[in-house]
């Protein structure tokens, strides 16, 4: 399988490209000459750090994409875009989260339009669609929300038409809150656990719809080798409350965790990251199951000791 990955230096895409890797698969990546860290590229293309890797340029700002760069690929995965909860939500960076999705994702969309045999488009996307539900029970079939996030998911999801109307089949990868020992949410909440600080967000009964770094990587990959196309929740089977993963990452870490962090200490320590944590999303995966894909973390409590252990 050769796979052309934009994103490929954030968390997610560091980790699908090395699993790649480790299984024999090509990969192509995509990435910016300047570009910063945090916008999921390397700085510039140049010598591979792994076997079987290539790097070519491009410019999602300028429209710079050279067909030859998708050409026979298997699947273009794009997880490209500035971070959620990398700087404060001002009206200006609120547009630079949706403009860096949107410009890169209409800049693939139209390349593979343009190919004889358009490769399967993976598009990262986030259960933010749905917004803030309460209990209610969330499948990708269930409407979207009518918040910030769920419109730019929205606008994210809709930059993917061009691929999807010339024929290709184009998948939306609705991630839920992706768990790893470093990095993404739990990069933030784990210090103050270890330090028996932490506790329940907010009231603690909301849901929580996650999935661990293992497991998202092999969504991407199941759905690249699974005939699914539209939206697709990447999330674990059975979603848990912010109060249950509290107490099991606690536990895990062998620390109490008595003391709830109120809504206004959130946003002082996770910044826009507590918009995430304190909503309440009890999402679903219907067509992973459905399609036959299988979990290696299916439990929060066996998901925790996992976090845990890889981070030691």
């Amino acid at each position: 399988m050769d796979v052309v990955v934009a994103g490929s230096h954030g968390l997610i895409g560091s980790a699908l490209v090395a699993d790649l890797v480790s299984r024999g698969h090509g990969v192509r990546r995509l990435v910016r000459r300047g570009a910063k860290p945090s916008d999921g590229d390397h700085a510039a293309a140049g010598t591979a750090e792994l076997t079987g890797v290539r790097d070519l340029l491009w410019d999602p700002r300028t429209g710079e994409l050279d067909p030859a760069a998708l050409e026979g690929a298997d699947a273009v995965v794009n997880l490209a875009g500035a971070g959620i909860g990398d700087h404060r939500w001002t009206a200006a960076y609120k547009q630079t989260l949706v403009g860096s999705r949107t410009t890169t994702t209409s800049l693939l969309a139209r390349t593979i339009a343009r190919l004889e045999t358009p490769p399967v488009l993976v598009n990262a996307s986030a259960i933010g669609a749905y917004g803030n539900r309460g209990d209610e029970v969330l499948t990708e079939a269930s409407g979207r929300g009518d918040d910030f996030l769920a419109d730019l998911v929205k606008a994210w999801e809709n930059a993917t038409a061009p691929a999807s109307d010339a024929g290709g089949r184009v998948v939306w990868l609705r991630s839920g809150l992706v768990l790893a020992p470093t990095g993404g949410a739990l990069g933030r909440l784990l210090p103050l656990l270890r330090l028996g600080v932490g506790g329940p967000l907010g009231s603690g009964r909301q849901w929580w719809s996650w999935i661990t770094l293992t497991d998202e990587v092999a969504a991407i990959r199941h759905v690249i080798s699974t005939d699914v196309s539209g939206p697709v929740n990447a999330v674990a089977p059975e979603p848990t409350t912010n109060r249950a993963m509290t107490r099991a990452l606690a536990e895990a870490l062998h620390r109490p965790a008595p003391l709830a962090l109120p809504r206004f200490a959130l946003r002082i320590a996770l910044g826009p990251f507590a918009h995430d944590l304190v909503a309440s999303q009890r999402v679903v995966p219907a067509v992973l199951g459905r399609t036959g894909f299988t979990w290696t973390h299916a439990d929060h409590q066996d998901a925790a000791r996992w976090v845990v252990e890889q981070a030691a």
